[in-house]
């Protein structure tokens, strides 16, 4: 298959996920079928498509009534899986990240859709070839990780699995590219990726300091709130506490037991999952939270956070998983702005950032935040 044959796309799931990788491919002119598994959930979906392409669109005068009308009524919406996929070129999974339900969801693919129909899972961080064992095809199961909102954000992750064809990746790459993308391929099927691998040991670092009680969200965030778009407990709010929650568990089960998800679980448990709900390190009910920098602790400076980054970038690196510094550098760009981890560190110089680690890593008594031997060399060319 080419990327020219695509002509209908089959989304599974209509969550916030769901219908904006919906809307993403209706914007690019393709046939789309979203499917979710109760009528109210596809009805929601549906309401949140109509109301970003006015606001964000229409209301803009980026396109017209008549261009927003003529993307709907490519639109076909179902309960069904198999109405859904029967006559699909292309297929996206996002339903909720949890391996049973993806299995089960890509086992009814397989029976439903097309031979020559592409699987793609939107997971940002479970195992490709576990997903695709659930299938009779997996040489055509593949890595399609969109960020959130996935209208705007430019990156998506293509991940291969360990039978996944190279007709496989090119496809979904030269896709992703035609949904106005910038795709960036995975070569080893590793636990979260490059984008979330990369910022996992920070992700870490939150929860440590959450345990020790070190200092508050606020205090933390407001240390960085003068040169992010979003602090980093304030994005962990946004996303949604129980996301990165289950994200850390993941990673203890997956890569690392050292990752530990005490406070956040303890956060979850109280109900409190950050903007979704209203309330989770910050009040969201007033709209976007003030966070008070005035407050901002002097422990903790943006260089530990890029020394955290540019570890594990070479250790993404190293083992395999991104092709060249290049890749992992246009991942984390395009996937959250910025800059890229290798580009930081030929500014920084490698022998800061080390000793950034080498504190953290004694500090906290994690191995996971030690410098490796290729961040200690510094050699690293961009």
């Amino acid at each position: 298959m080419n990327v020219e044959q695509i002509k209908k796309i089959a989304v599974m799931g209509a969550g916030d996920m769901g219908h904006g990788i919906v809307q993403t491919a209706l914007m690019n002119g393709y046939k789309v079928a979203m499917r979710d598994i109760e009528q109210r959930f596809v009805d929601k979906g549906v309401q949140g498509i109509k109301d970003s392409l006015e606001r964000f669109f229409v209301a803009k005068g980026k396109i017209t009534a008549e261009q927003r009308d003529e993307m709907l009524n490519r639109l076909e919406t179902t309960v069904s899986i198999e109405d859904a996929v029967k006559d699909a070129d292309f297929v996206i999974e996002a339903v909720p990240e949890v391996m049973d339900i993806k299995k089960s969801v890509f086992k009814d693919l397989d029976k439903f859709a097309p031979a020559d129909a592409v699987l793609a899972t939107n997971t940002s961080n479970m195992s490709i070839t576990e997903i695709a064992k659930a299938t009779n095809r997996p040489e055509k199961v593949v890595g399609m990780h969109f960020f959130n909102p996935a209208v705007r954000m430019k990156l998506v992750e293509v991940t291969k699995g360990e039978k996944t064809s190279e007709e496989t990746m090119q496809v979904t790459y030269d896709l992703a590219k035609n949904i106005g993308k910038a795709p960036v391929r995975v070569e080893k099927d590793s636990p979260s990726f490059i984008y979330n691998r990369v910022n996992a040991p920070v992700m870490l670092l939150l929860e440590l300091i959450l345990e020790k009680k070190i200092v508050s969200p606020e205090e933390f965030d407001g240390a960085f709130k003068a040169v992010m778009p979003m602090a980093p407990y304030e994005l962990v709010d946004f996303v949604g506490v129980d996301i990165a929650c289950d994200s850390l568990k993941y990673l203890h089960d997956k890569l690392s037991p050292e990752y530990s998800s005490t406070a956040f679980e303890q956060i979850v448990n109280a109900g409190t999952l950050g903007k979704k709900t209203g309330k989770g390190f910050y009040d969201w009910s007033a709209g976007r939270p003030t966070i008070d920098t005035s407050k901002a602790t002097k422990e903790f400076g943006l260089n530990d956070l890029i020394a955290l980054q540019v570890n594990e970038a070479t250790k993404v690196l190293d083992e395999g998983v991104a092709k060249s510094p290049a890749d992992i550098d246009n991942a984390i760009v395009n996937g959250g702005g910025g800059f890229g981890p290798f580009q930081l560190a030929k500014g920084i110089g490698y022998a800061e950032l080390t000793k950034r680690c080498e504190a953290l890593a004694q500090r906290f008594n994690v191995e996971v935040f030690k410098p490796t031997d290729t961040m200690k060399e510094g050699k690293i060319q961009v």
